[in-house]
C-alpha cells in the first residue's frame, strides 16, 4: 500500500511541475513572437541570417530551457539576455508551444 501511495504521490508532484506547458497558448505565443522575436528569427521561425538560429520546429522543452537560461542569467548573450529578461514563465511556455508547431526548414 505504501508503494502505491509513493508512486501516486510522485505522479501528482510531477504533474504539478508541468501545468504551464500543458496549458500553453500558441496564439499568445504567436503574438509575442511577432512583436518581439520576428526581427531576428524570421516570420516563420527561420533566422534571417546565420547568426540567428532557426526556432521553427524545435522541441518545446528545449525552447523553454534556453529562454529561461537567458532570462535567469545562466546563459548570457548581448541580444537574447535583455530580450528574455521580461518574459514570464507563461510567456516562455506560449512562445515554446507556438514555435514547436512551426515546420522546420
Amino acid at each position: 500500500m505504501k508503494k502505491i501511495y509513493a508512486v501516486t504521490g510522485l505522479a501528482v508532484m510531477a504533474s504539478l511541475a508541468l501545468p504551464a506547458a500543458w496549458s500553453a497558448d500558441p496564439g499568445a505565443g504567436q503574438k509575442l513572437f511577432q512583436t518581439t522575436c520576428i526581427a531576428c528569427h524570421g516570420q516563420n521561425g527561420v533566422g534571417i541570417a546565420p547568426m540567428y538560429p532557426n526556432l521553427a520546429g524545435q522541441k518545446m522543452e528545449y525552447i523553454v530551457a534556453q529562454l529561461k537560461a537567458f532570462r535567469d542569467g545562466q546563459r548570457v548573450n548581448p541580444i537574447m539576455s535583455p530580450m528574455a529578461k521580461g518574459l514570464s514563465d507563461t510567456d516562455i511556455a506560449n512562445l515554446a508551444e507556438y514555435l514547436s508547431t512551426l515546420k522546420p526548414q
